[in-house]
């Protein structure tokens, strides 16, 4: 294939190159897709929050609901902690610390429906197979939160091996696998989680709940970076192959 470009020029490609441009380009251009799509996916979530945050705060059904139509809603619920049900989800970061995300499970009051409240950061001890040792609040309570629904999609580093109290309860987890947590559980659960208010008195700890959009920037950025690889690997080669005409 010769093209002629300008007098004592021909574009004369080499065979591997075009392949290999041919490969590269549609690759760039996906991973550029990708990133950019996860930006439009959490501006979405977060257009969603703020438009449901703003709504007047609802009270979490005794029956079983529909993790959708909460997601995002302020809830309130009235009952009481169940510990014996606790876990701690490891690996959590707060300020450059690691440690654990406390997840309790709340019974309505009047009902035999449950659901799991994030009561908020704690840090790891220096001896990481040991736990830390969280207080709950007895009696009646009044909580009130954003009702998140869980990740089904996450990273799982090595076996699950579980730390397990006393009584044979698997305290921490790596991960909130909500399914199956339901699993594990003598009673019904809510699809969702209530990540309690930094506000409430509820026997919360540190709580900075990520806003949906948290580092929509970041992946905004590498969206363009991606595809300014695509159209640097076409300049490239646009120019290797250009020859002088003998």
């Amino acid at each position: 294939m010769k093209t002629v470009m300008r007098p004592g020029l021909r574009f004369q490609p080499r065979w591997w190159s075009t392949l290999l441009v041919l490969i590269l380009v549609p690759l760039f251009i996906s991973f550029g897709q990708w990133q950019w799509n996860k930006a439009s996916g959490k501006e979405g979530r977060q257009s969603l929050r703020d438009a449901r945050n703003a709504a007047p705060p609802v009270q979490m059904p005794a029956t079983p609901a529909d993790a959708e139509s909460l997601r995002y809603r302020q809830v309130q619920s009235r009952g009481s902690y169940e510990p014996e049900f606790q876990i701690l989800i490891d690996n959590r970061i707060h300020r450059q610390q690691a440690g654990y995300h406390v997840l309790t499970p709340f019974r309505l009051e009047g009902s035999d429906m449950r659901v799991l409240v994030n009561r908020g950061w704690v840090p790891a001890l220096a001896e990481h197979s040991r736990w830390p040792q969280v207080t709950t609040p007895s009696g009646v309570l009044e909580v009130s939160g954003m009702a998140i629904v869980p990740g089904t999609r996450y990273l799982t580093l090595g076996s699950d091996a579980p730390s397990v109290h006393s009584s044979g309860w698997q305290v921490v987890w790596q991960n909130l696998d909500l399914k199956r947590y339901a699993q594990t559980i003598p009673f019904p659960l809510q699809p969702v989680v209530i990540e309690l208010s930094p506000e409430s008195p509820a026997g919360g700890f540190a709580r900075e709940w990520p806003r949906p959009d948290e580092r929509i920037e970041r992946h905004v950025g590498y969206a363009f970076q991606w595809w300014g690889f695509a159209g640097a690997t076409v300049i490239i080669w646009l120019v290797v192959n250009l020859r002088r005409k003998p």
